[in-house]
């Protein structure tokens, strides 16, 4: 049975991975608030990635990792300031490599870790200034580390366009707002976070064992497809 170490897991993609996995995996979720009442069987850490350390005696050594944290700002470039560039990375980034520094040394032979970017990183799009500078810098240092740790650990980062996921609900708050995102898809709909659970679930199997240093565009079809 393989371990897997989730950072964030709690709601949205995160929780569905762990509704994936927590019946064919030993599951470690560690973040801010705690998993629902029906999934209090997984072993859980409190720990927020933008101020706390993982005490590595509480983390076994490890056949996956995903760390799952972010942040959504869309708003013009002239009203940010740049102490949202700044938690945008805090949160993204910074936090994201502080964690891999702890636990690259618990990562098992052929194990696998998976990151999050956006649509945004390669799609140019208003109003995503900060979130896709945070992104883009998780998609640089995925393709190096995989460089670097591979045949050992596998790297791959998943980038989606809209979830419908408690971190978007500003942005899918009523009926017209969500037909209004999903008709910018060539699906034609919004996300949900199953279609990227299963890409996740995919790349911490073996199932993806000759795939490291991709960033895989999981989005309805929008980074690729021009309908118009």
């Amino acid at each position: 049975m393989k371990t897997i170490l989730l950072i964030g897991g709690s709601h949205g993609i995160g929780l569905d991975v762990v509704d994936q996995l927590k019946e064919t995996h030993n599951l470690l979720v560690a973040s801010r608030t705690e998993l629902p009442e029906s999934h209090k069987n997984i072993n859980h850490i409190q720990f927020d990635a933008t101020e706390d350390v993982l005490n590595m005696d509480d983390i076994p050594n490890l056949d996956g990792f995903v760390y799952c944290p972010g942040s959504i700002n869309l708003k013009p470039f002239k009203m940010m300031s740049l102490e949202t560039f700044e938690n945008d990375m805090e949160i993204n980034f910074f936090g994201l490599i502080r964690v891999v520094k702890d636990i690259i040394p618990k990562m098992k032979d052929d194990s696998s870790m998976v990151f999050f970017s956006t649509v945004a990183v390669s799609n140019g799009m208003p109003f995503h200034t900060s979130v896709a500078a945070a992104k883009g810098a998780i998609e640089g240092f995925a393709k190096s580390l995989a460089a670097e740790y591979a045949p050992k650990i596998r790297v791959n980062v998943v980038a989606p366009s809209l979830i419908d996921t408690p971190l978007a609900s500003r942005l899918l708050n009523n009926d017209k707002k969500r037909e209004s995102m999903g008709e910018r898809h060539p699906l034609k709909r919004v996300g949900k976070p199953e279609d990227i659970g299963n890409i996740v679930s995919f790349l911490l199997s073996d199932k993806s064992s000759w795939m490291t240093g991709q960033v895989i565009g999981v989005d309805g079809g929008i980074s690729t497809l021009n309908l118009s």
